[in-house]
């Protein structure tokens, strides 16, 4: 990089968005570390000057515009869409429609809107790479994943379409499709702060990914000569063949 360039991580706070803000910015990047818990972002950044803390919600529009302004006029070049989450894990027909659409509006809605936001800041500079964070379930469906899956499903059209709207441009798009990772939140939310059953999803399987498993798919994807483009990237823990076949030790 012939200038130091700023790289903004959404749900930066834990987990694969943490993982990834520390490793650009051990790669030279200036990070933008976005989500909402600042205490989290204050710790994160301790002792790392390449590490630029600020508070987001991604489905709050003045919150991304806040973000917006403050980066006019500066050399963003990455776009790490990771903010989102599952909420429930029940079936469509004891679902609660309220949580559908909390999953939509973090996961697609969100975004959509970040999109929005930073890509004119991205053509300013002159280029850029976009980064959506789907899942597995962004290719295939399973049972008491329905939200979920078709919040996943349209993040990956996301970016399919932008792929397609883009072309042209300088502007890259890459969508990463993480397997079974463990970290310290994802199962805990999902199943409502129950622990044992977020244990029961990674039981018996000796290595699931990390976060910082994730976290090097992306940097390797964003650090990669501005001609190739990694459309796609799925990437699973060697246990797990398919989101329905994992082999468990017990």
């Amino acid at each position: 990089m012939s200038q130091q360039e700023y790289a903004v991580v959404t749900g930066a706070s834990s987990g694969i968005g943490a993982a990834t803000a520390k490793l650009l910015a051990e790669n030279g990047y200036h990070v933008i570390a976005a989500a909402r818990r600042m205490d989290n972002l204050e710790a994160l950044a301790k002792g790392n000057s390449n590490i630029e803390i600020h508070q987001l919600d991604v489905t709050d529009q003045a919150s991304i515009e806040s973000l917006a302004n403050a980066l006019q006029g500066k050399p963003v070049s990455i776009l790490i869409n990771n903010a989102g989450g599952a909420f429930d894990s029940a079936t469509i027909l004891d679902s609660d429609p309220d949580l559908w659409r909390k999953t939509y509006e973090v996961n697609v809605i969100g975004t959509v809107r970040m999109v929005k936001a930073i890509t004119p800041i991205m053509r300013a500079f002159g280029r850029g790479h976009i980064v959506v964070l789907s899942s597995t379930a962004a290719h295939r469906t399973y049972e008491t994943g329905g939200n979920y899956v078709a919040a996943k499903h349209a993040e990956r059209t996301i970016g399919e379409t932008l792929r397609l709207e883009l072309n042209g441009e300088e502007i890259r798009i890459t969508e990463i499709a993480p397997g079974m990772v463990k970290t310290d939140e994802f199962a805990k939310v999902r199943f409502n702060g129950d622990v044992e059953k977020a244990a029961k999803v990674y039981e018996g399987v000796a290595k699931p990914l990390t976060a910082e498993d994730i976290a090097e798919s992306i940097r390797w994807s964003v650090m990669l000569p501005h001609h190739v483009n990694i459309d796609s990237l799925t990437i699973r823990p060697l246990a797990q063949a398919a989101n329905h076949k994992v082999h468990r030790t017990k």
